[in-house]
């Protein structure tokens, strides 16, 4: 379970993926992402004030995690996730930032391992992870179950897809990012549909929360606007990301946005995402909240 997901998702890859060796990946685009989360993070404060305990489920490397830390000073910050090697570093990032006397990690299958957390959590982050499950209803009343009462579940869905370059971008056909969302869209119906025990619902985060018995509290979308020129972490991170595009749905695109993309990607090319001065990084993320009232 991990935090880093473009497209409206992210990275969806299936559940043999090496998470070791994303790490470093994931940790660079929540790393940009801080920004959009630190703003997350301040409507939350208004929300939930002086939280006790703070689980982040499908924590990945731990960048939000740390950030709740830092945002709740009060709170302990429990990180949990599917993979050891991202706890490690999870673990790793809260020492560096001082925050380790607070902070624990918790590995296994989200929909199960919550139940081993000590104390109820008054304050539950779920970033993207939710959509790696396959029943989310039934994974939505395990959150739920694990909320204080008052406590507030702050599930992170949806939002647009994340544009990184203009519509013509001077060779290929115009609209290459469109066409990417669309092949990527049929990629997650069919990673969803593939998951354990999947369950097909209708994305209507506040009536699911709700039928978890939770109440609906808010919805919020979040931006992250980096314009061009972007800093060389920025570039690093498109180059990245649509380097596993490239490698995950490749196939699936006509010959010319595979050459156009394979353009994109040259590094001895000027045109490229490593040299042109064009590029930016344009996201908004949604985030739904909801309460415990019993």
């Amino acid at each position: 379970m991990a935090h880093h997901h473009h497209h409206g998702h992210d990275h969806h890859e299936h559940t043999d993926i090496d998470w070791n060796e994303m790490a470093p990946l994931l940790e660079a685009q929540a790393e940009l992402f801080t920004p959009l989360y630190e703003r997350a993070m301040s409507w939350l404060g208004k929300k939930q004030t002086d939280p006790g305990l703070i689980v982040d489920a499908g924590s990945g490397p731990g960048v939000i995690a740390c950030l709740l830390a830092e945002t709740f000073p009060g709170a302990r910050v429990v990180a949990v996730d599917g993979s050891e090697p991202l706890l490690e570093r999870a673990q790793a990032r809260a020492e560096r930032l001082g925050v380790a006397d607070r902070f624990g990690t918790l590995a296994g299958e989200l929909s199960y391992i919550l139940d081993d957390l000590d104390y109820p959590a008054d304050l539950l982050w779920a970033g993207r992870s939710l959509h790696h499950l396959g029943d989310q209803r039934a994974a939505l009343s395990a959150f739920a179950a694990r909320l204080a009462p008052g406590g507030t579940l702050a599930l992170q869905e949806g939002g647009l897809p994340t544009r990184f370059l203009p519509r013509d971008i001077g060779f290929g056909r115009p609209g290459l990012e469109a066409r990417l969302d669309a092949v990527e869209a049929d990629w997650f119906a069919q990673m969803r549909a593939d998951l354990p025990g999947s369950v097909t619902e209708t994305e209507d985060w506040p009536a699911l929360l709700a039928a978890a018995g939770l109440r609906p509290s808010g919805t919020r979308s979040f931006l992250l606007d980096l314009p061009a020129p972007t800093p060389d972490r920025a570039r690093a991170y498109i180059a990245a990301h649509l380097t596993r595009i490239r490698e995950a749905i490749g196939d699936h695109l006509d010959a010319d946005d595979r050459a156009t993309l394979d353009r994109l990607l040259d590094p001895d090319d000027k045109a490229s995402v490593h040299h042109r001065p064009d590029v930016f990084v344009l996201a908004a993320q949604t985030v739904y909240t909801a309460v415990r009232t019993g």
